[in-house]
């Protein structure tokens, strides 16, 4: 199954550089290492849950088919264009008169349309369809790894448990996302109402139409969560090129 876009997935940087983009923020150089920024987020007991694996030794589980590198790649792919799909079909995230014209039932009041209560619940929808979709891809993963070599098995361990310690930490940054989208739709929604007030004191025909603002934050909504979607999963990445080389 090809996927939905040409994208070779962005980096988490380029995620957090979007956002940055978009809320007009500055992005400072981390000063610390990865190793110590992540540090800060493991509590004694992971600490000691993570050594335990790490020194471990770990056995492979019995299997009763081997770990098939091509059915792991087609499940990854189908998962990753299923939700992928699911935000670039979105019918509220759909440009404006596209989405009308093809549909006539879809109209709405236009307070509906420049509200951001609809779009902040879809964009929390579509961070829980990623979050379950993506944590049950990476247990399967995690089983087919568990079922090769001890070295294997001993990585799987290890990603549940990073994934336990910082599921959590994930969940509170990307808990952000919708609240920046917020403060875009608000600058965008009051530049298209200058621009329409503008056009009235010129003594200009100027209509109620959100149209071309209201296009501008679904494309940069959807492009927020395709780059959100890349981010989540570098990890599902990395186990796939784990049981390439397994």
């Amino acid at each position: 199954m090809a996927h939905i876009s040409g994208r070779t997935g962005a980096s988490g940087p380029a995620f957090v550089r979007l956002l940055a983009r978009l809320a007009h923020a500055h992005v400072p150089t981390p000063r610390q290492p990865l190793a110590d920024r992540l540090s800060l987020w493991l509590g004694w007991t992971d600490a000691i849950a993570l050594s335990a694996v790490l020194s471990g030794n770990a056995k492979a589980a019995p299997a009763s088919t081997p770990a098939c590198d091509s059915a792991a790649r087609e499940d990854c792919a189908r998962v990753r264009d299923e939700l992928a799909l699911s935000i670039e079909q979105d019918r509220v995230l759909r440009p404006v008169r596209s989405r009308h014209r093809r549909d006539p039932a879809l109209l709405v009041d236009p307070d509906d349309d420049t509200d951001f209560s609809r779009y902040r619940q879809r964009c929390l929808a579509k961070q829980q369809q990623m979050e379950t979709g993506i944590a049950a891809l990476r247990g399967r993963l995690r089983a087919m790894l568990a079922a090769g070599s001890p070295d294997m098995a001993r990585l799987a361990a290890v990603d549940a448990v990073m994934e336990r310690v910082l599921g959590t930490q994930e969940r509170n940054l990307l808990a952000s996302v919708p609240g920046l989208l917020e403060g875009h739709f608000l600058r965008l929604r009051k530049a298209g109402q200058a621009s329409v007030q503008k056009q009235q004191a010129a003594g200009e025909p100027a209509g109620n139409d959100p149209g071309p603002w209201l296009d501008a934050f679904r494309a940069d909504m959807r492009g927020v969560l395709l780059a959100e979607l890349d981010f989540r999963f570098q990890p599902v990445e990395g186990l796939l090129a784990a049981l390439r080389a397994s």
